[in-house]
């Protein structure tokens, strides 16, 4: 038996949900850009709605910071991608065709990411949130952005104080994601520990017979 080899850490994804259109765009693309480049220097996924905007600059920081950018498109395929929706195709290493339209690609992309960054946004990125919030994953709302994001505190207070435990607030992106993969690390410590305890091919080797006698 090959000796045990410690393994990496463990890899996340996050998302990063913000406005495709609208005024937080150009008073917060510069965060959205330095969350993804974040995401991707700590080693991590970045997934988004594959859309304009906000998540735009966030797969192009994470992009650009040699990480890995994953889009979750409303379109079926390619071509309605870019002709339907009007979607971009650049900044993606692989786009997730959902077929599911917005509301639909909202619920996939919040199922598939393994927790949920807010900056600026709309009424589609309060559905991401509460999306996510309900998905108990946990959220990171980057206040100051303008927008959902710094409506979040309130309505939380207001409508359903008792999941305001899953919410990190911060005014710096490069400390929210780092906040955030600390919790991540804190619910995953006993898959981390059990990886680590397995050799690189321990899902490869059949079970050893029992012992006779």
């Amino acid at each position: 038996m090959s000796p045990k080899t410690k393994q990496r850490p463990l890899q996340y994804s996050i998302c990063v949900s913000g406005a495709a259109s609208g005024p937080t765009i150009k008073s917060s693309w510069d965060e959205a850009e330095a969350l993804g480049k974040a995401i991707a220097e700590a080693g991590h996924v970045l997934t988004t709605g594959a859309t304009v905007g906000l998540p735009y600059y966030a797969a192009k920081g994470a992009k650009e910071a040699g990480g890995m950018s994953i889009g979750f498109s409303p379109a079926s395929s390619l071509r309605e991608h870019l002709r339907k929706y009007r979607l971009p195709y650049d900044y993606f290493d692989f786009i997730n065709f959902t077929g599911l339209n917005y509301v639909g690609r909202d619920l996939y992309l919040v199922q598939s990411s393994d927790a949920v960054l807010t900056v600026g946004g709309r009424i589609g990125s309060l559905h991401e949130f509460t999306s996510a919030l309900e998905s108990r994953r946990p959220c990171g709302v980057l206040i100051g952005s303008g927008g959902t994001a710094d409506m979040v505190a309130a309505l939380v207070n207001l409508l359903d104080p008792t999941l305001s435990d899953l919410i990190i607030y911060d005014e710096d992106p490069l400390k929210l994601v780092a906040r955030i993969v600390k919790v991540l690390d804190k619910e995953n410590k006993d898959l981390q520990k059990e990886i680590d305890k397995r050799t690189n091919s321990w899902f490869l080797r059949q079970p050893e017979p029992p012992r006779s006698g």
